[in-house]
Formats: C-alpha cells, sequence, structure tokens
C-alpha cells in the first residue's frame, strides 16, 4: 500500500469518528503528498463518500481542482464539487473554512470559465447552509453566491439569502476576510437594484462605504457611485451637505470621508443638477458625461434619475393644484405633450406614487388624498409583522448589549481610558454611607 493509498485509508478510518482533529493534523501535514500524487486524485476521490468522508473529500478535492483545467475537467470539477456541497458534513468542514472556501471560489471560477454562472447558484447556496452555524452569521461565499445570481440574472434566487438579517462575522469560523463583506454589500445592493427595490439598495451601499478601513478601495468607490444615484431615484435628492462636503455616520473610516468626493465628482456634480429640477440640465449632463458613466456600468442607472426627475416634478404639481390639464403638466415638466403625460401618471398611479384621476373626455387630471385609512385586514397583518420585527431587533440589540458588557477586552480597554473615579461612581453610594463617616 503506498502513501496516497494508506491516507485514503486512515480518511475511511477516522471519518465519523471522534477522531476527526486527529485526522484534521493528518490531512493538513499530507498537503505535499497530495500535491504529488495530483494525477490520482480522481481514483482516490471515488474511493470516498463526500457524505461521509466529507474532511478527506474535501482536502483531495481542493488539491485535484487547483491549476488550470481543461474544459473536461472542469466539467468533472463541478459535478464532483456540486455532489459535495449538498451532501457534506457541516460537522465535518467546518474544521477546515478556508479550505472550503477555495473548493467554492473554485466552483464560481469554474462556472465562469465554462460561461455558465447558473451552474454555480445552488452550490453555493448549499455550501452557505453548511458553513453557517446560524443564518445571523456571514460567509465568505455570500459574495461569490450574489454574484453568480447577478451574472445569471436570477435576482429572485439570491432572495434567499440575502434576506437574512446578518448580525455576526467571525472570521474565525467561516474564513471571512475584509473584502468578502464588501462584495456582499456591493452585489447586495446590486441585486436590489434588479428587483427595483432601492431603498434596499442603498441601506446595503451605506454598509459598503462605512465599513471599517485604513485605505480607499475600489469597491467603497463603486458603492459610492451607485448610492448617488440610488439616492436621486429614490429620495428624489441627495443632501445638500453631501453635495458641499460629504455628510456620513460618525463610525465612517476618516480615510472615506477625506477621500472619497474627490472619486467620484461627475456624480456628485450630477447631483447638484439634480436639485435644480431642471430636465434639459440633468439630460444635457449625462450626455455630456455618458462615457464617464458607461465605463462604470452606471449609464442605465443614470438614465433612470432622468425618469424619477419627471416623477418628483409631478408629484410637486400634486402639492400646488387640485386638478390640472395634462397639456399644462406636460409644459410644467418638460414633456413632449399630452399623451407622453398621460402615461407618466397613469404608470404613477399603478406604482401607488401619487392619487389620481384621469378624465379622458376633457384632458384633466384631478389629485387625490391617500384612500388608505388603515382598517383592512391585510394592513393589520402588515402592521403586525413590522412591530414583530422591530420587539426582535431590540431582543438581538439586547443581548448583543450584554454580551459587549461583559466582554473582557472591552472592559480592561474602558478601564484604561477611564480616569479612576467619576463622580457618578459617588452619586450611586447609598446615603446611609454618609451619615456614618
Amino acid at each position: 500500500m503506498d502513501s496516497l493509498d494508506a491516507l485514503v485509508a486512515q480518511v475511511q478510518g477516522f471519518s465519523g469518528t471522534d477522531d476527526l482533529l486527529h485526522l484534521f493534523s493528518l490531512l493538513k501535514q499530507s498537503d505535499e503528498l497530495l500535491h504529488t500524487h495530483a494525477p490520482r486524485l480522481q481514483y482516490a476521490l471515488s474511493s470516498l463518500d463526500p457524505a461521509k468522508h466529507s474532511l478527506g473529500y474535501l482536502y483531495l478535492l481542493e488539491v485535484q481542482s487547483s491549476g488550470t483545467l481543461s474544459q473536461e475537467q472542469s466539467e468533472n470539477f463541478l459535478a464532483l464539487a456540486s455532489t459535495f456541497l449538498n451532501v457534506c458534513i457541516a460537522e465535518q468542514i467546518c474544521l477546515a473554512p478556508e479550505k472550503f472556501n477555495m473548493v467554492c471560489r473554485r466552483v464560481k471560477e469554474q462556472a465562469l470559465q465554462l460561461q455558465e454562472p447558473l451552474r454555480a447558484i445552488l452550490p453555493l447556496q448549499a455550501a452557505i447552509r453548511k458553513l453557517q452555524p446560524s443564518s445571523e452569521f456571514l460567509t465568505a461565499m455570500h459574495a461569490d453566491f450574489l454574484q453568480m445570481c447577478l451574472l445569471a440574472k436570477c435576482y429572485k434566487a439570491s432572495l434567499s439569502v440575502l434576506e437574512d438579517d446578518i448580525f455576526e462575522i467571525d472570521q474565525k469560523r467561516t474564513g471571512l476576510v475584509p473584502r468578502d463583506f464588501l462584495l456582499y454589500c456591493y452585489y447586495g445592493g446590486m441585486i436590489h437594484i434588479g428587483l427595483k427595490q432601492f431603498g434596499k439598495a442603498l441601506e446595503f451601499f451605506q454598509h459598503a462605504i462605512t465599513a471599517p478601513a485604513t485605505v480607499l478601495n475600489a469597491i467603497t468607490i463603486a458603492a459610492y457611485k451607485k448610492f448617488v444615484l440610488v439616492s436621486l431615484i429614490q429620495l428624489g435628492q441627495f443632501h445638500d451637505c453631501f453635495v458641499q462636503v460629504p455628510l456620513f455616520p460618525k463610525y465612517t473610516p476618516p480615510v472615506v470621508q477625506r477621500n472619497l468626493k474627490s472619486c467620484v465628482q461627475d456624480y456628485v456634480d450630477l447631483a447638484t443638477s439634480y436639485v435644480t429640477r431642471n430636465i434639459a440640465d440633468v439630460k444635457g449632463y449625462i450626455t455630456t458625461h455618458e462615457d464617464a458613466f458607461k465605463s462604470d456600468n452606471n449609464l442605465g442607472l443614470a438614465r433612470q434619475v432622468i425618469a424619477s426627475l419627471y416623477k418628483r416634478n409631478i408629484q410637486r404639481l400634486t402639492q400646488t393644484y387640485l386638478t390640472l390639464s395634462l397639456q399644462d403638466i406636460a409644459d410644467n415638466v418638460q414633456l413632449d405633450g399630452p399623451k407622453e403625460a398621460e402615461l407618466h401618471i397613469l404608470q404613477m398611479i399603478q406604482d401607488g406614487e401619487i392619487f389620481a384621476r384621469i378624465n379622458q373626455k376633457d384632458g384633466m387630471v384631478s389629485f387625490q388624498e391617500d384612500p388608505e385609512q388603515y382598517n383592512t385586514s391585510a394592513m393589520t397583518m402588515r402592521l403586525n409583522l413590522e412591530i414583530h420585527n422591530i420587539v426582535r431587533l431590540a431582543k438581538k440589540l439586547t443581548s448583543v448589549d450584554e454580551q459587549v458588557s461583559c466582554d473582557q477586552v472591552y472592559l480592561s480597554k474602558i478601564g484604561r481610558d477611564r480616569p479612576r473615579y467619576e463622580t457618578e461612581d459617588f452619586d450611586i453610594v447609598p446615603q446611609k454611607m454618609y451619615t456614618n463617616l
């Protein structure tokens, strides 16, 4: 029996026993051996059951997939890896999260090489669930999974993962690195744009912008560019303080606050043009800087900014007039004619952005109040769901606060930074102690 056969026998013998840590140690020491016998690993893998010998199978599969693969080898690897990621035992693969992440990343790479991102979606989704201690943990595969959903244009397929509330980032358990978090936020924001969920997209992009950093990186810059455009589309404005001096939350890294604006000047200038509410100026600016927006893959979003400005200008009319002709609306909003004005208004009524009625006989539009009375069963269910989510979040915040309050590192830091005695320390002393002095 040669050394590779002996290692396979040890994998078969130690898997599923209390000797997993011993097997893990053997596999780490056998890295050079596995690379030496790389051409034979395909046959060794066929001797192992990925559902029983997951840890050993992981090490062999990672080495077998290293290097440049031919199309046939890529097809074979994707088939093996897809089966493995679906049936592997979480208890075993969690011992080697870095190796597991490498295999998952190669699944993505080979799917891209074959130009079939769709093939990586389900395996990566299964991999996320295997490595997560719970759905609250972010893994290194989240970003790759979202990227494959984007490239395959399967936006809704991502929602099973994207809608999880992420509260935990544990590098030791999941092998996560800062770049994985930034890409998760960036791709998550892009998917929400594809689903027209611009409010959620803003949240994801802001997480990328305000993430801890010591240097400004390309992902943060790209997220901020989209953040500006989505703000204009969703909110109809980009806060004036952002236009003059960027306004960020207090926890935003100083390097981002100092340097970000200079990298996105075209976008800040567009926001400045937008606040004038002049359609011609905004169109002209986007046309002039079309190459810059196109190179950032943001030309489509920039054109949606124009569409949003039409809507905002129409909404401003509802604050002044009760009735208005389609021709007057077209003139005020700089549309081509009554027909185009009617199409915009119908779309806005359908989207619930305004409440109005069109009299096609005389071409008049009557603007109305919101008819919602908040007395339907559907609205009651919606309010109950919101209350439930708020209560759940409050409990989570209380739990996190308790954990931080008991953390030895935090307490030691507070002890160093805080004066030995504070005024409030004396305020809490019972009054009877003063009387006894």
